[in-house]
């Protein structure tokens, strides 16, 4: 096994005890790039080879989806409309982690401007799933699941306004944490829905999210990494999703499997009900398109034909919403939070599917963008921490359940996701074959 597919933690160890210097750790990365990238197209940006900078965790490689601004890199968010200049300053984020001597390896593929996708009209071509090319990642940090789940890197950052952590993650088969919102800084990342936006790390394990979720913030949720879940109770919102005619058996199965598996582990598992999914979906649109249009009117005037096809059906869309419409789903989102702090009141985490199939084809979407049922936006709406983690397989390919906690608790989930993780053996890798790396700079 190479050092690259060690832990973060044990990788960090090594570089700080002086066995692997960040020079050797930073060239094993670039060449396992270079020679499996050719067919995941994760990365639409390489560094130039700079030194990574000193500090604690000197050395780590990272990901970073490109709506994200990294100094001296182009940020060009997956659209022709954008002019890509290189970027003065890192996102807060990246200069926090930068600051602690993470090094950013490269910029990574996102549908346009975090929206829908996959779209061929885009200047980067699609990344494409590791478990089976033929299949999408998911989106819109498309780029970061790939990058993550082929073994390119440990970890990555990503942004969710609705599921675009946990869903890339739950179809390519890796974790996915989405923040309380409001824990990680935005500025420096180019917003879709100021009230949903939240950057989170998209991982090979439960314990590499957490420790870059810690590096991010300053926090140590890694403490609760490892200890056990006796006693804990998890609401399993099954009647949320069983009835819907979107969601297949394997799905319920898995899920079934999945709290069974916590029980086994001493996790007290009840059934609870959740109001209706639908018009949650409905109102985060609303406050998505609302958002949208404002970020990207003077975008679209300014470069119209430079947006993409579905990009701009999307965002107009966002024009013909009225006032009363808008206010409604915000007031509507409020009373949501609510809801779901009420729901959790009782229990350690809710656990719900993270999507309601495996990771659809890229034929599928030869006609245009096409719905795909997942269970993420609501946690968007109400800003709770969630967080997506492997749980099984159909037909070759991965599947997520998902986590959500209260308020500022992404280290109890963490805690529940790595006793899961440590019992089962969903995060399993797929074999690759090297290809000649393509990036179209």
């Amino acid at each position: 096994m190479s050092v690259l597919d060690f832990p973060l933690r044990e990788q960090a160890a090594l570089l700080q005890s002086g066995e692997l210097t960040a020079a050797e750790l930073w060239t094993l990365t670039m060449d396992r790039i270079k020679a499996r990238d050719g067919k995941l197209r994760s990365f639409v940006h390489l560094s130039d080879g700079e030194t990574p900078a000193e500090g604690p965790l000197s050395g780590l490689p990272i990901a970073v989806k490109d709506i994200i601004d990294v100094a001296g890199m182009p940020t060009r968010c997956g659209s022709h409309a954008h002019e890509g200049a290189p970027a003065e300053k890192d996102a807060s984020v990246v200069a926090t982690l930068r600051a602690l001597g993470m090094a950013p390896v490269g910029k990574v593929a996102t549908y346009e401007y975090a929206l829908t996708g996959p779209a061929y009209d885009q200047p980067n071509q699609t990344a494409r799933n590791p478990w089976s090319e033929a299949h999408i990642t998911g989106g819109s940090s498309s780029g970061s699941a790939a990058a993550v789940a082929g073994g390119l890197v440990r970890a990555a950052l990503g942004t969710d306004t609705g599921g675009s952590v946990r869903s890339p993650a739950s179809y390519s088969g890796c974790v996915g944490l989405k923040p309380t919102h409001g824990a990680v800084p935005n500025d420096g990342v180019f917003p879709l829905s100021q009230s949903l936006d939240v950057v989170g790390p998209l991982a090979a394990s439960v314990d590499d999210a957490a420790f870059v979720f810690d590096a991010m913030t300053g926090r140590d949720i890694s403490a609760e990494v490892g200890k056990d879940i006796k006693g804990l109770r998890i609401g399993y919102a099954r009647d949320w999703f069983v009835n819907d005619p979107a969601c297949e058996q394997y799905v319920i199965d898995a899920m079934d499997d999945a709290a069974g598996m916590l029980s086994q582990l001493g996790a007290v598992i009840e059934l609870i009900t959740l109001p209706d999914y639908a018009p949650m979906e409905v109102m985060g649109c609303v406050q998505i398109q609302a958002e949208a249009w404002e970020n990207h009117k003077a975008g679209l005037a300014k470069s119209y034909d430079g947006y993409g096809l579905d990009a701009r059906r999307n965002l107009l869309s966002g024009a013909m919403l009225d006032e009363a419409t808008i206010k409604a789903a915000f007031d509507f989102a409020a009373d949501l939070r609510t809801t779901f702090d009420e729901a959790l009141e009782p229990f350690a985490a809710l656990l719900t599917p993270t999507t309601l199939s495996t990771a659809p084809a890229f034929a599928d979407f030869e006609d245009g963008p096409v719905w795909t049922a997942m269970r993420t936006l609501p946690f968007n709406m109400t800003g709770h921490p969630a967080s997506s983690v492997p749980c099984g397989f159909a037909h070759g390919l991965p599947l997520g359940m998902q986590l959500v906690g209260r308020f500022g608790e992404e280290g109890m989930i963490c805690r529940i996701a790595h006793a899961f993780e440590q019992a089962t053996n969903h995060t399993a890798r797929p074999a690759l074959q090297d290809g000649p790396l393509e990036i179209t700079d």
